[in-house]
């Protein structure tokens, strides 16, 4: 009898344990939740539930994984202590109505590799942080209100595959080393004030092995044209 009750005790504990997130990480979900209405969301979180059943969380090894919520309705500002959960791998935002700015303490998210904020109401600079981000492979930041140049350090991100920054405000130059990317398979930049698109889309095209001799031609491209999407067949590689 003593023995199935211990049993019974080991296993309720080692339950308790799975289901649980240490406290600094839960506290930076608490932060998330004021921050951005939680009460309001349309998939509200039960605060009284472990962290693992809370609507859009994904817990593995007692570490936040990820957060996706589309479609949430979820208002509000993102707070600088998401950049604390260092086992995040995917951040899934788009479609609700987020304002503010994009925090640069997410640069300190040294595991992410989906970061996706499309169609919100979020405003002002790409953080240059966000190009310490060695293992993103996915920036999507379309449809929003974002202005300012791209900056140079989103060269660095050398797994990046997918680079969306489509319908924005951006201007400036965007960083060609960039395009060097050994793995970047789509770009969409179209609907912003580049003033270099043509030349990194040059860039892009002979970075993925096609026939391009960049000292004696020049491919043209329509000025009336946009460059809404960039794409490499992984096959070329």
């Amino acid at each position: 009898m003593k023995k199935a009750i211990l049993t019974c005790g080991f296993l309720f504990m080692a339950a308790l344990m799975v289901a649980q997130v240490n406290k600094q990480e839960k506290q930076v979900l608490l932060d998330f939740y004021a921050a951005t209405n939680g009460q309001a969301w349309t998939n509200t979180w039960s605060l009284e539930a472990p962290v693992a059943d809370w609507y859009g969380i994904t817990v593995e090894n007692n570490t936040v994984t990820e957060i996706r919520m589309l479609f949430n309705n979820i208002d509000g500002t993102l707070p600088a202590s998401l950049g604390q959960l260092k086992g995040l791998k995917k951040l899934e935002l788009s479609f609700n109505p987020i304002s503010g700015n994009i925090p640069a303490e997410l640069g300190n998210l040294e595991n992410l590799e989906v970061l996706a904020l499309n169609g919100t109401e979020i405003q002002g600079n790409i953080p240059a942080e966000l190009g310490k981000l060695s293992h993103l492979k996915q920036l999507h930041l379309s449809s929003n209100k974002l202005s300012g140049t791209v900056p140079e350090s989103l060269g660095n991100l050398s797994e990046i595959e997918v680079f969306n920054v489509f319908d924005n405000n951006l201007s400036g130059k965007l960083p060609t080393q960039l395009a060097k990317c050994p793995n970047l398979i789509q770009l969409m930049v179209a609907e912003n004030n580049f003033t270099n698109p043509d030349d990194f889309s040059v860039v892009l095209l002979s970075n993925s092995g096609a026939n391009l001799d960049l000292l004696n031609t020049s491919p043209h491209i329509e000025p009336a044209q946009s460059i809404i999407a960039v794409e490499r067949d992984e096959s070329e590689d």
